[in-house]
């Protein structure tokens, strides 16, 4: 009779390699790894899934208002581009301007030329702007800029724009996150365009003034909120609002006033907004709220030019 022979230990494998042999476990799940599963950790080794799972459960880095932080400022880069290609686009076909801007209640002619609102309509003439459901035009405008032809403010009204987009969005978008940054971005601009409706509906208007200075006065009120330097915070709000009256002349003021009490708006409720778990919610219900206002300030007004029509 044969001596029996002493039990051989269970071949222990892989669980995501069954044969692949194992003798290495995860710190973490306690399961079997091989060398091509095994990735280092602060003690022993951890599989792929534990790893993938941990890197989940890491918490975001935040900026001071909230918003995710970014290394590149991605909206404003996309912004600027939609302003060029826009413009380019107008080069093209100029009938885009009139199609698209910012414009409240006139009338169309026979001939297609634009009149002033009357409360009647003469014969052969029909409503046209925002007064006629173009609701589109309280955003579309604030994406054209004036004609290298029209006027003499020219080209340099979008490369004025631009450069300064440039270099105020990039800050802002850093410091808010790029939700954050697109929101006041677009509540600035209908801002903007909504005051136009309000004070000058029968003028036509374009640009990006508005969403503009809605950006440049978070920049004011996030600085201060920061701590900045407030001589250079205060030099800079000084010539923003230099600017406001002197552009008077060119481009429409009621546009740009109204993009900067709609930004202000904006970044207080940014930078205010109590900090925790409800930081978020109380940023989303202002900028709701301040987006109903605005609509129900436009719908007032066509309503009353329909009505004086009538």
């Amino acid at each position: 009779m044969e001596p029996e022979s002493p039990s051989e230990p269970a071949v222990t494998t892989c669980y995501r390699h069954p044969k692949v042999e194992s003798r290495v476990r995860c710190t973490r799940c306690d399961r079997y790894i091989c060398p091509d599963c095994m990735r280092e950790a602060a003690v022993g080794h951890q599989c792929v899934e534990c790893v993938r799972e941990g890197a989940r459960s890491v918490r975001q880095a935040r900026t001071a208002f909230g918003g995710r932080i970014t290394t590149a400022p991605v909206v404003t880069y996309v912004l600027i581009a939609l302003n060029v290609l826009v413009y380019l686009g107008e080069l093209v076909s100029p009938e885009i301007v009139d199609r698209f801007s910012v414009l409240g209640a006139v009338l169309r002619g026979p001939d297609g030329g634009h009149y002033v609102w009357q409360d009647a309509y003469p014969s052969g003439f029909e409503p046209a702007g925002v007064v006629n459901g173009e609701w589109y035009r309280l955003l579309t405008g604030a994406f054209l800029h004036m004609p290298p032809t029209q006027g003499t403010f020219g080209i340099l009204h979008i490369v004025m724009n631009m450069v300064a987009l440039w270099n105020v969005g990039r800050v802002v978008e850093a410091q808010l996150g790029r939700s954050r940054y697109l929101a006041l971005y677009l509540l600035s601009a209908l801002g903007g365009s909504v005051l136009v409706l309000l004070l000058a509906p029968e003028t036509s208007t374009v640009g990006a003034s508005g969403a503009i200075f809605g950006v440049s006065a978070a920049y004011y009120v996030l600085a201060r909120r920061l701590g900045a330097d407030l001589r250079a915070v205060n030099q800079f709000m000084a010539g923003l609002l230099l600017w406001l009256v002197l552009s008077a002349a060119f481009t429409s003021w009621q546009g740009h006033l109204g993009g900067l009490l709609t930004g202000s708006a904006v970044a207080l409720a940014f930078a205010y907004a109590p900090r925790g778990g409800r930081r978020a919610l109380v940023q989303a219900a202002v900028c709701l709220a301040l987006l109903a206002l605005l609509l129900l300030l436009a719908v007032g007004k066509v309503s009353a030019l329909k009505n004086g029509a009538a």
